[in-house]
């Protein structure tokens, strides 16, 4: 499969990475029909996907079966006037349904916008709204359902609510009776151009409300370098990404770069996560490849691993937060695998990764993936020099990389802050070592500014989660007359040290601790001890309303 699409498959370095790798782009692409349905057609008892849940459940389809499904469901949609450009709202968790759907939506040309069980009415009327979707399909649980229902009145354009299984509701139709009763799918004369949107995520932003990031029918081809050279997969592996369907991370590591490989995707739909039952999996179904952020890292080093055959794992990455080089050496001495680091937002593919071919530098991003013309970018407009930090950007004058984002969904305005003049910015900021490795300072707003020096929120926030009081800690910049900001830190401690009756002195330990494992003048100087942090309904921690709150603002 990958032949059709790259010039050169195996590369021998990075170098050679860097200079010969090239996607072949074909004229109308469709990872539907290119990819799933091809794969059916060459190999139909390849193993695609293998499913299992928490009750002991287990489904396992062929490319030939993810084909037959897919245009069963494609079929069923069809019916109710689904088709080129409608935006269908997927609410499915780990569903296998997921993928049936999202595969039929691109065969149909439609707008597929995966998102989380968590949202709420109020989160579903703004997205219905500001995306005019046409169609909801929910996993059928109580609370889903009534969220939705709730949303109606306010949602004028949503015409057909879908639920899994046999649902019955007078509002809703059941998609298995839709794909039973399901008509011979018959493909769409003219599914899509290459840049007509395929995916649409609503970001969890720090602030504000979420923006629409529409992806176009190329997007898949820019997960060649997630799953083949990122997760290093290959046409034998079971590949698990720890993710919600909801998430952009999930077609990061549950689909389309994997897919493309020959791979077949592992899924494990459980309710609550538990460290063991995640390992036990890995052991039971010899999952080869495995992708997951540090905190599972964290959470799993905890477990006794001599207790888990894990022979059969040949690859471990992890993205999203700075990764403990002693999480690193705890995997590595006791798996015989380095955790290979990567970087991207929801508007790319993966920007910056460890490949197979380089050293491991725990705490790097790694380098620029060879599909982006990538640069940091100093505030004064100058290429940074290394050591120096500087906002990552991406260079689209000479070509628009694909990968990238096609728009925010029908926001020119919006889409223009961010790219304009043959540029894209991140709105992160990094620094390259001597070594070409980058390493993440925070986002623009977030860094700060203090007696000079600029400092990113996680670099301190590492550092922090080293000592065993830190649970879960958050960096912000609070004013000062004198340095003009100072570093503080707003922390969960751990159950041990809840009641830690001098907290004063945990303080002093605590600023003692990140001045011996990071520079002495980024210690936080104000230390706040809190039960909870404001996080994005994705999770994310909400700086802005910790420096709001600290500047007296509601």
């Amino acid at each position: 499969m990958l032949e059709k699409f790259l010039k050169k498959i195996e590369f021998d370095s990075l170098e050679d990475f860097r200079k010969n790798f090239e996607i072949i782009v074909p004229d109308n692409f469709n990872f539907a029909y290119d990819v799933v349905d091809a794969w059916a057609k060459e190999q139909p008892d390849k193993l695609a996907l293998l499913w299992t849940n928490d009750e002991g459940a287990e489904e396992r389809y062929s490319f030939a079966d993810i084909k037959r499904k897919s245009d069963q469901v494609a079929s069923f949609y069809q019916s109710l006037g689904i088709g080129k450009g409608d935006c269908v709202m997927m609410m499915l968790k780990r569903r296998a349904e997921f993928w049936f759907s999202i595969i039929a939506l691109h065969k149909l040309g439609a707008v597929a916008i995966p998102a989380t069980h968590l949202l709420t009415a109020k989160d579903l009327i703004y997205r219905a709204n500001s995306a005019q979707i046409k169609m909801i399909v929910c996993a059928s649980e109580p609370i889903m359902i009534q969220h939705v229902n709730e949303c109606l009145h306010d949602s004028p354009s949503v015409k057909y609510l879908v639920a899994t299984g046999k649902y019955s509701d007078e509002r809703w139709l059941s998609m298995d009776e839709g794909m039973e009763k399901a008509a011979p799918f018959v493909r769409p004369e003219h599914v899509n151009d290459n840049h007509d949107i395929m995916l649409l995520y609503f970001t969890s932003g720090s602030s504000g409300n979420p923006k629409m990031v529409a992806h176009n029918f190329l997007y898949p081809l820019g997960h060649i370098v997630t799953g083949k050279y990122w997760h290093n997969v290959h046409e034998n592996s079971l590949h698990l990404t720890v993710a919600d369907t909801g998430w952009g991370k999930a077609v990061w590591g549950k689909l389309y770069g994997q897919w493309i490989s020959g791979a077949a995707v592992f899924v494990y739909d459980h309710e609550k996560f538990t460290p063991a039952d995640i390992l036990s999996k890995m052991a039971q179904y010899h999952v080869t490849s495995f992708c997951a952020p540090p905190t599972i890292y964290r959470y799993l080093i905890r477990e006794d691993l001599s207790q888990y055959d894990l022979s059969a794992l040949e690859y471990c990455t992890t993205a999203g937060e700075p990764l403990n080089p002693s999480v690193f050496d705890f995997w590595k001495q006791h798996t015989g695998l380095e955790i290979h680091e990567g970087f991207g937002q929801t508007e790319t593919t993966m920007t910056i990764g460890t490949f197979p071919w380089m050293k491991c530098k725990p705490g790097s991003l790694g380098v620029p993936n060879p599909a982006f013309d990538m640069d940091l970018l100093t505030n004064d407009g100058r290429s940074a020099e290394d050591g120096e930090s500087g906002e990552i950007i991406l260079h689209t004058d000479r070509k628009v990389p694909l990968g990238l984002f096609e728009e925010y969904y029908h926001n020119q305005e919006l889409t223009r802050t961010v790219h304009y003049d043959g540029i894209y910015h991140t709105g992160d900021v990094a620094w390259r070592d001597s070594d070409g490795y980058y390493w993440f300072v925070g986002r623009t707003d977030d860094v700060i500014k203090s007696s000079g020096y600029r400092i990113g929120p996680f670099e301190v926030e590492s550092a922090l989660m080293t000592h065993p009081a830190v649970v879960e800690c958050a960096v912000t910049g609070v004013p000062d007359e004198v340095r003009g900001q100072v570093v503080k830190a707003t922390i969960i401690l751990s159950r041990e040290y809840k009641d830690y009756p001098d907290k004063d002195a945990l303080i002093k330990e605590i600023q003692n601790h990140v001045k011996k494992v990071s520079a002495p003048y980024k210690y936080p100087r104000v230390v706040e001890f809190v039960d909870e942090l404001p996080k994005t309904i994705s999770g994310k921690i909400k700086r802005v309303e910790i420096r709001k709150r600290d500047a007296g603002k509601d």
